[in-house]
């Protein structure tokens, strides 16, 4: 009797601690297994080698800027030869026209003509209208023309065109204006229905019918098919 109630405490014992031998096996594999996937995570995160990307597009302050677009696009005429002259001492604007027209920043030396130019950006075209609402092609040359060179003008495209002495295309400077007909084809180019300022490097300002105030090349085929003569007024030099 003595022995039977030895075995029978035995055998309820036993149970318990295989029990909890399993438990503590299984609670020291979860660790095991926790601690190679962490030491798996790191050597994995300590293999990368991250390389940002430059993007001309960035938030980041306007010197910032030119700096990352000229590494983005290292044909760009825009020149950091000289920090100091370059991005301490240039305004916003000269660097977005600079950009914008590929043209070195320093190239961008009338400010006030580029000021007016930053003032009426992307103003909507309005035929007839002379404000910040709209504006049409010679009401918009006609104000810069005002405010920037203090020169009087007739207000539309025809009578501005009849004042100018007639340039070649070859021979226009920043300040010139550029005449176009708009409603011609290659075989029909007679009268002037649409108006800019020349700005140099082929490009040039004007209230666009699309793009309201907008800066455009001639080299364009719409404009270099639409394009009359280039005209200069005594006054403005």
């Amino acid at each position: 009797m003595k022995n039977l109630f030895i075995l029978m405490l035995v055998m309820g014992l036993f149970p318990g601690s295989f029990v909890l031998l399993s438990a503590q096996n299984n609670v020291n594999m979860d660790r095991a297994s926790a601690h190679d996937k962490h030491s798996i995570s790191l050597k994995f995160i300590n293999g990368i080698e991250i390389t940002p990307q430059v993007f001309p597009n960035t938030t980041a302050p306007v010197d910032e800027k030119v700096k990352l677009y000229s590494i983005a696009n290292p044909n760009s005429k825009v020149s950091l030869a000289s920090p100091e002259k370059n991005i301490e001492s240039c305004t916003h604007f000269q660097f977005k026209f600079a950009m914008l027209m590929d043209r070195e920043v320093e190239s961008i030396k009338n400010l006030p003509l580029f000021s007016f130019i930053n003032e009426w950006w992307a103003i909507r075209y309005r035929y007839g209208g002379s404000d910040q609402n709209g504006i049409d092609c010679s009401s918009f040359t006609e104000k810069l023309l005002s405010k920037v060179y203090g020169f009087s003008v007739p207000r539309t495209s025809t009578d501005q065109f009849l004042l100018c002495n007639k340039v070649a295309t070859s021979n226009l400077v920043e300040g010139d204006l550029v005449f176009f007909n708009t409603r011609s084809t290659r075989r029909r180019r007679k009268g002037i229905t649409h108006v800019g300022l020349y700005l140099g490097n082929n490009y040039f300002v004007h209230s666009s019918v699309q793009d309201g105030v907008t800066i455009s090349s001639l080299t364009d085929e719409y404009y270099s098919n639409k394009f009359i003569s280039g005209g200069r007024i005594s006054s403005t030099r």
